[in-house]
């Protein structure tokens, strides 16, 4: 152990020593502290803005003054999805998704003002965010400070030297693979630390960003033990460094893009246009109740009044354009559920397509893993959206009720005074509450990415023992090569 570490340290001295790698390393670490300030500061910011603008428009809702309820089912209300705690480490699919949705009676829209629409198309390339910095940048320095590790010594004539003294080639692949986990622990360091900033205070999230943690170390040591390898069996430097690069381009760039636009043709959405078509398409087929010889509501009228006993709907004890209004509601909201989830069963399926590289590109799994563990992921956007669908039916069929049991149905229909009732139940209506994902069901979705994560680290650790022989193997070669003798002549030793 005392040669690995005398090896790890050698290794150490020596990238001290190289300007250009010292220089790129304190640059990557500047810039890792540098997007989790702004990463913080932006969160902070969105999230008392966010909290805000909802207690601006739930105040706004409430002091409405007295009006018709169906007048406020038409006014709506605005709800904002609350950032979870670490999301300032890692901004996932937030960027792309909107933070805020109008909810209507009689519509179910999307989510509006994502900063994707609201940004130059440099967003596209990725976020500065701690999380953007480890993935991205932080292998490619791993890259520069050690393709040369054991192809210099080779290259050099000193790896010769320590093998014939009797340092095994095992030993020498440790050494150099420690002094290359220790920098990246380094270039760990401020992104754990912004996770700890982040998490501070809330159980939940610490008990994420230990994970997170965990999983971006686990990250950077695939690539330093395999950088480790590569430098082993690589003859010269440069043969290391453009195996490296190839290999980080692929992996990193490459095959990321390459798994969005094979599970989009694979699994191809909808357009907006087509879906507002065909939801249009079925409206029509469902019924309309401004329809007097509309089929389904004829029905339903006829079932209200043999419900109630009465024959004529002056008659009925409540509001029959209430009962009518929600029975719309009912009808419409269910066929809008229906398109919502065929579309985030394609968009799951399309994440579970490129998920599948994963065994291919150990980037797709960090990144699940930390969009999970952040909650900046599809399945804690759609909670949002399925959340603010919910309080939005309840909401309107709050209001229709209000219509069918407060305002009288021979005074609507005249235009009496009567048809507004008092300002004090929009007061009554609860304003929208989120709630977050249950900490285990966050841990259990990061299972699948962190088992392929942990399936690559180990393959990287398995490398190191074969390229280890291919340097006993040489240097062994090298010992039964006689040297010329010192007395013969020059074309003898030849």
């Amino acid at each position: 152990m005392r040669v690995v570490v005398l090896i790890a340290r050698d290794a150490w001295r020596h990238m001290l020593r190289d300007r250009v790698a010292v220089i790129g390393a304190l640059l990557l670490l500047a810039l890792t502290v540098i997007a989790a300030a702004t990463s913080y500061e932006r969160q902070r910011d969105a999230t008392a803005q966010r909290e805000r603008y909802q207690a601006n428009v739930d105040q706004q809702f409430d002091a409405q003054p007295d009006r018709h309820p169906h007048r406020m089912v038409h006014y709506g209300q605005f709800v904002f999805r609350p950032l979870s705690p670490l999301a300032g480490f890692d901004s996932g699919i937030d960027a792309y998704t909107g933070t805020m949705i109008f909810l209507e009676g009689h519509r179910q829209n999307t989510a509006n003002f994502g900063d994707a629409r609201q940004s130059s198309s440099l967003l596209r390339f990725g976020q500065l965010t701690p999380a953007f910095v480890l993935q991205t940048l932080a292998p490619l320095l791993l890259v520069f400070l050690g393709f040369g590790l054991v192809a210099r010594e080779r290259a050099s004539g000193t790896l010769r030297i320590l093998i014939t003294q009797g340092v095994s080639g095992r030993q020498v692949v440790a050494g150099k693979a420690l002094a290359l986990l220790g920098a990246a622990a380094v270039v760990l360091l401020p992104g754990a630390l912004a996770l700890a900033v982040l998490a501070f205070g809330n159980a939940q999230a610490m008990l994420s960003a230990g994970l997170l943690v965990a999983g971006y170390a686990g990250w950077l040591a695939v690539w330093a033990l395999v950088i480790v390898a590569v430098s082993t069996v690589c003859a010269l430097p440069r043969d290391a460094l453009m195996v490296l690069l190839a290999v980080w381009v692929t992996v990193v760039i490459l095959l990321p893009r390459l798994g969005a636009a094979w599970a989009d043709a694979r699994v191809p959405l909808a357009t907006r246009f087509e879906t507002d078509i065909a939801i249009a398409r079925d409206l029509a087929a469902i019924g309309d109740s401004h329809r007097p010889d509309d089929p389904h509501f004829a029905r339903f009228k006829a079932d209200v009044l043999k419900r109630y006993g009465v024959t004529r709907l002056e008659d009925l004890p409540v509001n029959y354009r209430g009962l009518v209004g929600m029975e719309g509601e009912r009808l419409t909201s269910a066929l809008f559920d229906r398109y919502a989830t065929a579309s985030f069963e394609r968009q799951a399926a399309q994440s579970a397509t490129v998920d599948s590289l994963a065994w291919l590109a150990p980037t797709l799994a960090v990144r699940r893993l930390s969009m999970t563990l952040t909650q900046t992921d599809l399945p804690s956007y759609r909670r949002f959206v399925d959340q603010a669908e919910a309080y939005r039916y309840r909401l309107v069929q709050s209001l229709n009720q209000l219509q069918a049991e407060k305002v009288d149905y021979t005074s609507e229909r005249k235009g009496a005074e009567s048809m507004r009732i008092a300002q004090s139940h929009w007061e009554s209506i609860p304003d929208f509450a989120f709630v977050a994902e249950d900490p285990q069901a966050v841990i259990a979705r990061a299972g699948q990415p962190a088992i392929v994560l942990l399936a690559w680290l180990l393959v990287a650790v398995g490398a190191l023992a074969p390229a280890a022989r291919t340097l006993d193997r040489r240097a062994g070669a090298s010992r039964f090569v006689r040297a010329p003798d010192a007395t013969a002549t020059p074309e003898a030793a030849s």
